[in-house]
């Protein structure tokens, strides 16, 4: 986060080439800001392009490196506080949140626009995102949140479902706000939500596994920290589910205080 600039480095080896400063007026009352925060950067598919998210500005800068001497940058107001986010399906799409505007944010990285800005409740924290098929609205992209329980899905199809593209399609209830990662596999038919940030231990230290298959049984909870065995005094925290590349196994964080017991556990799926 600190200092407000981002730095394009030689692939080999790591040396900087050229250091670009963030500072500069916001995108909605164009303010100056002093030090903005690099929030996230993505590599484009379609082009030698890297995606900047600039947090406290909300400009998305499409940063391209094919002449750093002469470094070109393509730059999109969107709105303030941008955060993490990740691609659709296809890899076309970038869906970011502007968590503190309670908004997602749709780069088109192909046509270098952007496609939509979508309202959702309070604080989105997508991490990555999940991507999966919805029965009714094809393929969707899909984010928790800190601020509410809510686990919003967006439609990502404009060619093969247009009524549903960059909308929210449907909601479904978590455990709890709190939420930081969320994750699915395509080889998965399971949607798991973390909420490591929930003021209560039992959300906490658990996970909400949903069915993608029948969304509207709801979600399972799986006692993640307890699976973990003795890990003595702490938070036990259960954050961040990652798949293996097989898609078969989910691994979680349990995270405890840097004096304390932490594990990971990974689950069969």
């Amino acid at each position: 986060y600190w200092p407000p600039q981002y730095v394009i480095m030689d692939g080999d080896t790591l040396e900087p080439r050229t250091i670009v400063s963030t500072r500069g007026m916001t995108a909605d009352t164009s303010e100056y800001h002093p030090e903005p925060r690099v929030a996230a950067i993505v590599a484009s598919h379609e082009h030698p392009e890297f995606i900047v998210n600039v947090k406290e500005t909300g400009k998305v800068l499409l940063v391209n490196y094919e002449d750093i001497d002469n470094l070109s940058v393509t730059t999109i107001p969107t709105a303030r506080y941008l955060h993490d986010g990740g691609w659709d399906s296809t890899h076309r799409y970038f869906l970011t949140a502007a968590n503190q505007s309670n908004k997602v944010v749709v780069i088109d990285s192909k046509l270098r626009k952007m496609s939509a800005m979508i309202d959702v409740d309070k604080i989105p924290h997508p991490g990555r995102g999940a991507n999966f098929i919805h029965a009714k609205y094809g393929p969707v992209w899909s984010t928790s949140a800190l601020g509410n329980n809510k686990i919003t899905l967006i439609g990502t199809d404009p060619a093969g479902h247009p009524d549903s593209a960059w909308q929210v399609v449907e909601v479904l209830k978590g455990q709890g706000g709190g939420s930081l990662f969320i994750k699915t596999h395509p080889n998965s038919k399971h949607l798991y939500v973390d909420t490591p940030l929930n003021p209560s231990e039992k959300i906490s230290q658990s996970v909400a596994v949903f069915d993608i298959t029948d969304l509207d049984k709801g979600y399972k909870i799986l006692p993640i920290a307890e699976w973990a065995g003795d890990l003595g005094e702490g938070p036990k925290r259960v954050v961040q589910p990652e798949y293996n590349k097989a898609g078969d196994e989910i691994w979680f964080s349990v995270w405890s205080g840097k004096e304390q017991k932490s594990a990971l556990v990974i689950v069969d799926d």
